[in-house]
C-alpha cells in the first residue's frame, strides 16, 4: 500500500528545518477491534532515514510510543536551497515508503 507523505523545508535559527509528515496508522497492537473483539495487529514505523544529497544525515528508531500519522522534525545544518533530500521509512509489516524533494527556502 503506497501512503501518503508531506515534506517542508523552512530556515529555523540558521538552520535548515525539514518537517517530514507520514500517513500511517501506527497501532500498538494494544487496542481491541469493537465490532470483532479481537486485538488489532501492532502495525508501527520501526525506522526513519534522512539523506541530504546522497549521504544519510539523520536516523530514527521509532516504537508503537509515536501518534497516528506521526509529524517528524529534523534540523539540518549543512544544507541549502537546492539541495536534493530524501526520506525513507519502514514498518513492522514490511511496508516502506520514500520521497525526494529540493530544499526550497
Amino acid at each position: 500500500m503506497s501512503r501518503n507523505m508531506k515534506l517542508r523545508t523552512r530556515t529555523q535559527e540558521g538552520q535548515v528545518e525539514l518537517l517530514v509528515l507520514i500517513n500511517h496508522p501506527m497501532e500498538t497492537g494494544q487496542r481491541t477491534d469493537t465490532a470483532t473483539k479481537e486485538k488489532i495487529p501492532a502495525h508501527f514505523i520501526q525506522h526513519v532515514a534522512v539523506a541530504l544529497n546522497g549521504k544519510t544525515v539523520a536516523t530514527a528508531d521509532l516504537s508503537t510510543a509515536i501518534s497516528e500519522n506521526p509529524l517528524l522534525g529534523f534540523r539540518l545544518k549543512d544544507a541549502k536551497e537546492g539541495d536534493m533530500l530524501k526520506v525513507t521509512w519502514d514498518d513492522n509489516q514490511g511496508e516502506k515508503g520514500e520521497m525526494e524533494k529540493a530544499v526550497s527556502l
